[in-house]
Parts: structure tokens; sequence; C-alpha cells
């Protein structure tokens, strides 16, 4: 409407009398001028108004957030499989955290539980030494008070029964970790599962339709490869919570090896002030 405006306007100046023509002729090119310049600036507007909406298109869908991408991936990927993958995910975190939670109350500070029993021995105070593992939790400390429970029938027993207990121990720390390889492996397979199934299906709407369309094929490629994206992404989530629970548990493992050794050494040391 600006430029039909514009063009109407020094249409009607052209046509003024040829008596004012050349006082006319100034005014014409600077009313084209001023035209120009207007029709140039909505030009500029109606170009940067796009370019505005488009630049508020990624400030909009970054509003959404992750969360909201992720459900529309979730849909996208065939809410079936989908969710067997996102079960596989929910069961293998509770797996994880509950070792670290176990695992975390599990450490403790041996080297004041080694004094604080090595103390009660220097004393000959047997009933001392198993109230202090009596009341500190841990592996460690169980390992301790097994025993000291046995410490008057002889090392060799007292060995006996903390490498038995200490394999006991063992295997508490390591409870629930073969679940958590389980989900581990589930959830890629899951994920190809679902890959296959999608790429049969479109397969299906290829022979359907009757044509190898790209539009046709993109899609079902697509929607098939989304649930193995989001299988291997849960896959490497529950291998990193895999990975620090097994060092908490080398740890805990190195701790009460060490500890069972400085155990033997006071039992005999006890042994041999107290039971000559």
């Amino acid at each position: 409407m600006k430029k039909l405006f514009a063009i109407v306007a020094v249409m009607g100046v052209l046509t003024f009398g040829s008596t004012q023509l050349a006082q006319a002729q100034d005014a014409p090119a600077a009313e084209q001028t001023e035209q120009a310049v207007a029709t140039d600036s909505a030009a500029t507007q109606e170009v940067a108004a796009p370019a505005d909406e488009a630049a508020a298109a990624p400030v909009s869908a970054e509003e959404g957030g992750i969360h909201k991408e992720l459900k529309v991936k979730f849909i996208e990927g065939s809410a079936f499989f989908m969710s067997f993958v996102a079960i596989a995910l929910v069961i293998g975190l509770a797996f994880c955290i509950e070792r670290v939670i176990y695992l975390s109350l599990a450490e403790v500070n041996s080297k004041k539980l080694i004094a604080a029993v090595e103390a009660a021995l220097e004393k000959g105070d047997v009933e001392a030494a198993k109230d202090v593992c009596r009341n500190t939790r841990g592996p460690i400390a169980s390992i301790f008070y097994q025993g000291l429970m046995r410490v008057d029938q002889g090392i060799d027993v007292v060995e006996k029964s903390v490498v038995s207990y200490g394999g006991v121990q063992a295997g508490y720390l390591e409870k629930g970790c073969s679940w958590i390889t389980l989900f581990i492996a589930m959830a890629p397979s899951l994920g190809f599962l679902g890959t296959v199934i999608g790429m049969v299906q479109a397969f299906d709407k290829i022979q359907q339709v009757g044509d190898i369309s790209p539009t046709v094929v993109a899609g079902g490629m697509k929607v098939a490869l989304i649930t193995t994206i989001f299988g291997l992404i849960v896959a490497l989530i529950l291998q990193l919570f895999y990975n620090y629970i097994l060092s908490k548990i080398e740890a805990l493992t190195s701790d009460m090896e060490d500890s069972s050794i400085t155990l033997l050494d006071m039992v005999i040391k006890y042994n041999l002030k107290y039971k000559k």
C-alpha cells in the first residue's frame, strides 16, 4: 500500500500544468526521495519483523526447556518401547542410589576405630574393645567384633573367623550390583529392539505407499532411532553410577583387609602379654 501511494503521488505531481513544471521539478524529486526512504524503511521493517520472529523462536523454544523437548522425543519414539527404557532407568537408578547410601554408611574412620580397640586391648579389657566395635557401624567394626569374640581361642581361630566374616561383609557390599549390570545391558537392548521394530514399520509404510519417498523413509528412520538414543543414554548414566559404586567397594575392601591384618597383630600382642 505504501508503494502504491508513492507511485500515485509521483504521477499526480507529474500531471501538473506546464506553467508550474519548472517549480515542480524539485518537489517531485524531494517527494520521491522521501517516499523511497519511507518505502525502504517499511521494507526493512517488514524484513526485520520475520527476522525478529525467527530470533524469538529459539528463545521460546529454550523457554520450553529440556523437559519439554524430552517429552516430545519420548512421544515420537513410540511410548510403548520408550516406557520400557524409562522403567529400566528408574529401577536401575533405584539400585544405584541404594548402593551409594549403603556404602556411604559403611565408611568409617578406621584409624580411630583401630586406636580405640588397641587402647582397650593394651589394658587387657576385651569387653571394652567389643563395646567399641558394637557402637561403631560398618563392616570393619563387624569383622573386629567377630575376631574379638574368639580372642581366647587362639590366633588361628581368630584369623579364620576374620577371613570368613570378611567374605560375608564383602558379599554385602556387592549385593545388588548384578541388577545394575542387568539394566545397563537391558537399556540399549530395549532401544535396539524398538529401532528394529520401527524400521520394520517404516518398510511396511513404504510398501503401502508403493514408492520410496524420502519423507516416509526419513520419518520412519528418525522415530526408530530415537529409542536407541535414549537406550544408550540410560546405559551411560547407569554405567557412571556403577563405576562409582565399584570404586567405593574397592576402597572399602582394601580398608577391610588392612584393618584385619592390624587386628591380628593386636590379638597376637594381647595373647603374648596376657595369655602367657
